[in-house]
């Protein structure tokens, strides 16, 4: 439980809760209707989670991404539990730096060249925001596969 008043804690909450969500959406679902585009955009549950993992590594780690379309898509060589690995790794990292972080308006320490650098805070909240948006297309996707709803 947060204490009241740590914005930190709560927005890293509400952005752990999510994650957990995503992950979820992706978890048990079998080969190859993981990766299967649901949409005709070619999203799949797999790819959502690939992509998140890129968005951690950007945002909170400054490791560039050259072509955010490709990080829809998992490649054949890409398992599910490497994908799943991949994101979870991804996700430790960017709470380390967040942990360390003294103050939310403070620039997150390794921002890709962005000018003005973005505060934690700014990317916490954008990361709420993309996970989440993220999380309910999973739940659309997991729904067409196999009918199951909810977190």
């Amino acid at each position: 439980m947060t204490r009241p008043g740590d914005e930190k804690a709560v927005l890293r909450g509400v952005l752990d809760q999510l994650r957990r969500a995503v992950a979820a959406k992706a978890t048990g679902v079998p080969e190859p209707r993981v990766r299967t585009p649901g949409v005709p955009s070619g999203t799949s549950l797999l790819g959502l989670v690939k992509h998140l993992a890129h968005v951690e590594r950007f945002h909170f780690l400054g490791e560039p991404t050259a072509d955010w379309d490709a990080t829809f898509r998992p490649s054949a060589q890409e398992s599910v539990a490497d994908v799943l690995a991949g994101y979870e790794a991804a996700i430790a990292r960017a709470n380390a730096v967040i942990d360390a972080c003294p103050d939310l308006a403070s620039p997150v320490p390794r921002a890709h060249r962005r000018r003005p650098v973005p505060t934690m805070r700014w990317v916490l909240v954008h990361m709420i925001e993309e996970t989440g948006r993220h999380a309910g297309h999973a739940d659309i996707l997991r729904e067409l596969i196999d009918g199951s709803t909810g977190r």
